[in-house]
């Protein structure tokens, strides 16, 4: 859980996640953003951070259980990592 890291950890986290929003909002332009820590699936901490438009399947409530799931055509799934690695400063991957 968030709380059970060290605040330093906290802080360190808090801003990780803030340069993830601030590079796909700059990249996907959305209308809002979500972040949410959630783990009742897998038990572990993690954060999503996700880019919302109004009209998307499920606006405005939380995405998930909403619809169906559609993935990326490869190119534009590849052409975003590519651009979010490139923001972040993210080594490109073989």
């Amino acid at each position: 859980e968030l709380i059970d890291l060290a605040a330093a950890e906290q802080h360190m986290l808090l801003d990780e996640i803030a340069r993830c929003a601030a590079a796909l909002r700059d990249i996907v332009a959305p209308d809002k953003l979500n972040i949410a820590a959630l783990g009742n699936v897998v038990a572990q901490l993690h954060v999503h951070v996700i880019a919302r438009r109004h009209g998307d399947a499920a606006w405005p409530r939380p995405v998930w259980g909403a619809g169906t799931r559609e993935g990326y055509a490869r190119a534009v799934r590849e052409d975003l990592i590519a651009r979010l690695r490139a923001a972040l400063s993210l080594p490109a991957t073989a």
